[in-house]
């Protein structure tokens, strides 16, 4: 959801004008924000290590599998087995063909230890592309004719909810974009309760956010968002960490230390995430169905920017994307992944089985595990329950990151936990899925580097004398020539599916009509093109950090969309478009003819900046887009739960902070109820807050002048709140008293120093 700047918020605020001191707060707002506990164990088990499980797996004392079977089906794991024994026949009788064609293309000659290297990674390389393509093909294949051994929302449709099967929906978030993260939470609940279903879900907002301002604005928004709901508002917590452990997979796992026996089943959303209630009641029904799925992940489409990134991402999600999700669960049946949002989760087995220990050691591959949804993934089917993701489950929405350098900043850190996850490979008692899985998971950004290391392996042969792949004075050989067609048609034909697909589903007109259709799918292509040179450089910088521990920044992503300015985008793409100038320069002066044959790498890196920039700006999406290009299904009719979301975040206002909490005594009545009855006057915690209020008054600052660690603490202190506004109200008395009358009743301030210039500036600002 594309929506204003952070200074806005979301939801319909009545007019709230300055009130009597005396005036009651609205009934929908005060209370505490949180239900009573009902404290439950989760304990995580220390790994085993990696070269200890190795050691177990080579001598055959790794411990089985709790369920061999999958449950419902006894014939499920024998068809999911004889998938992937065909899997892995066919990507390694590619890799194998297209290796002894490449071997056969080999000139005689010096550089051997070089060209074996070549082989051993193109093998490797074109086994990864080629898992990829027959993952498409059998997508599209699944798409067209169906397949009856995979989860379907259709086995459940109309399936009635036991009263006990009682969900709780929790977002965790962290210095998010207020406006949007409530606009999306609203529209969920809204089409939850449409859709029948509020009385079984309990909504939680787990907040790890650092910035006061923020959090007040947070606190705001989730008051109005109860009020707004009207009855099913008492239905929505809001939760504030005040210590941050383990991120988002920490905040997960306090919830269900506090709250998690109370519920069977939890929803976890991303900030971003927006679901309607049909998603939500068909993937408990699906749950009650299946008592041995321990995690159900839905397919979230991409919507809501309109940069041309994000739009492109949107519409090959849409097109190509369907096709990989089908694949992947035509291959994985009951071993699948789990993406960490968007999906639900058995509780009580979650609780038991899948906290989360730090890997020991040090350096960046140690510590709090980063990327936590995969190791979830595989310790719940350890466990004996199944992992299933459903790609017909529609009404499963997220966004895309809206420019290059957010995708990136995001790769940055999944690529560190994904190269962490390779320590528990070995781990024994993993499905063998899922140990594959974590490897996919590290091929993902390893791939990168080796891509590159290919690439300059080639270019090197080439200038000493002949590379089979790159044509020489000669022309490229037979061998040459068929790689390189092997490979093309392995990169193009699931987007050829995909658009395909669309036309035989008669689904052309959702995305602009037939042809806007080929030509959407050629501009996404082209931009993908473009792009992949510099994820594969970026990429093998991140790799190369994360394994000699370069310090890893961890922020959230922009929820909405912002220019890329020229200076931000010179600053991380120059220094490479300038190696890559200066590389190129020295590869002219051995033969010229090298420009010809590396511009499909080198032209995207030294347009790097131009091409960050002008495919983060929205104003050329919003052309696409009337075009009717780069077109998704949700542009073309939007079901009700975006329509509503997109609506709220539309209707925003300024966003309350820390000086309207002292002046607004609806706000404050919202902030001072919401932690509960907590007893801070007496203790360690009295004292300090005293001696804080104590060099307020000696310093004369107001509250506005405390720093953020200490705002933060002072919002989940009921007596400290008080008495800061008490101050607050001090010192507004003084400043009137002080102002001077005129002959001609001209007001005349005090001289500069004699008020707090807090005071000041909030004076003036007429509040």
């Amino acid at each position: 959801m594309d929506v204003p700047h952070s200074t806005e918020l979301i939801l319909d605020r009545r007019s709230r004008t300055r009130a009597p001191a005396n005036a009651r707060p609205p009934s929908g707002g005060a209370g505490p924000s949180m239900p009573p506990l009902h404290r439950g164990s989760m304990v995580a088990r220390p790994w085993h290590g990696f070269w200890r499980g190795l050691a177990d797996m080579l001598q055959g004392r790794e411990p089985a599998i709790r369920c061999a079977g999958t449950g419902t089906h006894p014939s499920l794991q024998h068809v999911a087995e004889r998938r992937r024994r065909t899997l892995m026949l066919l990507v390694a009788a590619s890799a194998a063909m297209a290796t002894a064609l490449l071997a056969g293309a080999q000139p005689d000659g010096d550089s051997l230890p070089l060209r074996v290297v070549q082989i051993g990674l193109f093998s490797l390389l074109f086994a990864w592309v080629a898992a990829g393509f027959f993952t498409a093909v059998m997508g599209f294949v699944v798409l067209v004719r169906g397949d009856r051994h995979g989860l379907s929302r259709k086995s459940v449709d109309g399936r009635p909810i036991a009263a006990d099967a009682r969900t709780a929906i929790i977002m965790p978030i962290c210095n998010e974009h207020v406006a949007t993260v409530f606009a999306g939470l609203r529209a969920t609940c809204e089409s939850l309760a449409a859709a029948g279903g509020a009385r079984l879900f309990d909504v939680f907002v787990l907040s790890d956010t650092s910035d006061p301002d923020l959090r007040v604005a947070e606190l705001a928004a989730w008051a109005e968002l109860r009020e707004s709901l009207g009855e099913a508002g008492s239905h929505v917590h809001y939760r504030w960490r005040q210590r941050r452990t383990k991120r988002k997979a920490g905040n997960v796992a306090d919830f269900c230390r506090r709250w998690g026996r109370n519920y069977r089943y939890m929803v976890v959303l991303d900030a971003d995430s927006v679901m309607s209630g049909d998603c939500l009641l068909t993937l408990v029904r699906l749950m009650e169905a299946n008592p041995r799925a321990g995690i159900i992940q839905t397919a979230p489409q991409g919507c809501g920017l309109d940069t041309p990134h994000a739009r492109a991402q949107q519409f090959a999600s849409h097109l190509t994307g369907r096709l990989f999700a089908i694949g992947m669960q035509y291959w994985q049946l009951g071993e699948s992944h789990y993406w960490g949002h968007n999906a639900i989760i058995r509780v009580e087995p979650f609780m038991r089985h899948c906290a989360l220990a730090p890997l020991p050691g040090e350096g960046s591959l140690s510590g709090e595990i980063l990327s936590h949804d995969f190791v979830e993934a595989a310790l719940m089917r350890r466990a004996g329950y199944q992992v299933w993701l459903v790609h017909d489950l529609a009404g499963s929405y997220e966004q895309h990151p809206p420019n290059l350098l957010t995708e990136l900043q995001r790769d940055r850190r999944w690529c560190q936990g994904n190269l962490q996850n390779a320590r528990l490979i070995t781990e024994p008692g993993l499905h063998p899925v899922h140990r594959a899985m974590l490897a996919t998971g590290v091929m993902a950004y390893l791939s990168a580097p080796l891509w590159m290391a290919f690439v300059l392996i080639g270019g090197g042969l080439w200038l000493m004398g002949g590379d089979p792949l790159l044509p020489g004075t000669g022309g490229l050989s037979t061998q040459g020539l068929a790689l390189w067609s092997a490979t093309f048609v392995m990169l193009a034909l699931p987007r050829m599916l995909g658009m395909a697909a669309a036309m035989m589903r008669r689904e052309q007109g959702q995305y602009g009509g037939s042809l806007r259709l080929a030509q959407s799918t050629l501009i996404e292509a082209g931009l993908s093109m473009l792009q992949a040179p510099l994820r594969m450089v970026a990429h093998t910088i991140f790799v190369l950090g994360a394994l000699t521990g370069l310090r890893l920044d961890w922020k959230s992503p922009p929820r909405e969309a912002e220019d890329v300015p020229w200076s931000e985008a010179a600053r991380r793409f120059g220094p490479i478009s300038l190696g890559v100038l200066l590389l190129m320069a020295a590869a002219v002066q051995v033969d010229a003819s090298a420009l010809l044959w590396f511009a499909p790498i080198v032209l995207p890196l030294l347009l790097a900046v131009p091409i960050a920039v002008f495919t983060s700006r929205s104003e050329i999406g919003a052309r696409l887009r009337r075009e009717r290009l780069l077109l998704i299904p949700e542009e073309t009719w939007a079901p009700a739960v975006l329509r509503q979301a997109w609506a709220h975040a539309r209707r925003s206002r300024p966003l309350p902070g820390w000086n309207e909490l002292m002046n607004d005594p609806w706000l404050f009545s919202v902030v001072r109820a919401a932690p509960g009855p907590r007893h801070t006057a007496r203790g360690i915690r009295a004292l300090t807050r005293r001696a804080m209020m104590r060099r307020l008054n000696a310093q004369e600052d107001g509250p506005g002048r405390l720093p953020a660690t200490e705002r933060l603490r002072c919002l989940s202190e009921p007596h400290t709140l008080e008495m800061l506004r008490s101050r607050w109200g001090a010192m507004r008395n003084v400043e009137a008293s002080r102002f001077v009358l005129t002959e001609d009743r001209a007001p005349v301030l005090p001289p500069p120093g004699g008020l707090p210039q807090a005071v000041l500036r909030a004076e003036a600002a007429g509040r």
